[in-house]
C-alpha cells in the first residue's frame, strides 16, 4: 500500500507541466526582453512549477544585486537548482527502501514458516509428505508477496529517477540560457 500511495504521489508531482512547462523559459525571455518584469510578475513565475522557482531566483538575484556577476548569478541558479531536485527527488528514497526490502521480507517470512513447518514434524520422521510439500507450498507464497511488491516498486523508482535526471538537465540548460540574457541588465563593475 505504501508503495502504491507513494507511485501514485509521484506520478501526480512529477508531470512536466508541474516541473518544466514546455514555453515557459521562451516567456520569461520574452517578458524580460525590454525590462526586469516587477516583484508581482517574478512572484507568479515563481509559483507556477519548479523550472519558474528557479528562473525567478535568478530574476530577483539581478533585480537585487544589479552590479551582479555573471559568476554570482550562476550560484544563485546552481543553489536554487541544488534546492529544487532535492524537492523533485521526495519521497524516492522511500520507494528504493521498499523495492530493495520487499523479497527480503518474503524471503524471511519463507524461512520463518520453513522453519514453522520442519520443526512441527515427528522427530521419528514417520510425518506426511503431502502436508510437508503443501506447508513448503505455503511458505513460497511470503517470497512471491515480496517480489509482487517489490518488481513494480523498483520499476517505478527506476522510472522516476530517470525523470528527475532529465529534469534536472532541463533546468541547468535553462538556466546556462536565461544567464546571458539577465546579464544584459547588470551594471558593470567599475575597477577601483
Amino acid at each position: 500500500m505504501a508503495a502504491l500511495a507513494l507511485i501514485f504521489e509521484r506520478l501526480v508531482n512529477l508531470r512536466a507541466s508541474k516541473v518544466t512547462p514546455p514555453r515557459l523559459l521562451e516567456e520569461v525571455v520574452s517578458v524580460t526582453r525590454a525590462s526586469l518584469p516587477s516583484s508581482d510578475v517574478v512572484n507568479k513565475l515563481a509559483d507556477n512549477s519548479v523550472l519558474g522557482g528557479v528562473l525567478a531566483s535568478g530574476v530577483r538575484a539581478v533585480i537585487a544585486e544589479p552590479r551582479i556577476t555573471e559568476e554570482a548569478l550562476r550560484d544563485v541558479f546552481e543553489s536554487a537548482g541544488r534546492a529544487a531536485v532535492h524537492r523533485l527527488e521526495k519521497y524516492l528514497s522511500p520507494l528504493g527502501t521498499i523495492a530493495s526490502a520487499a523479497p527480503l521480507l518474503g524471503l524471511l517470512g519463507t524461512v520463518i514458516g520453513m522453519i514453522e513447518i520442519f520443526g512441527s514434524q515427528a522427530p521419528t520422521g514417520g510425518g506426511n509428505p503431502a502436508a510437508l510439500a503443501h506447508g513448503i507450498s505455503v511458505a513460497l507464497y511470503n517470497t512471491a508477496f515480496g517480489l509482487m511488491v517489490a518488481i513494480p516498486s523498483l520499476i517505478a523508482y527506476r522510472h522516476f529517477r530517470g525523470r528527475i535526471d532529465a529534469y534536472t538537465l532541463d533546468l541547468e540548460q535553462a538556466c546556462d540560457r536565461l544567464t546571458p540574457h539577465l546579464m544584459r541588465f547588470a551594471v558593470p563593475r567599475t575597477a577601483s
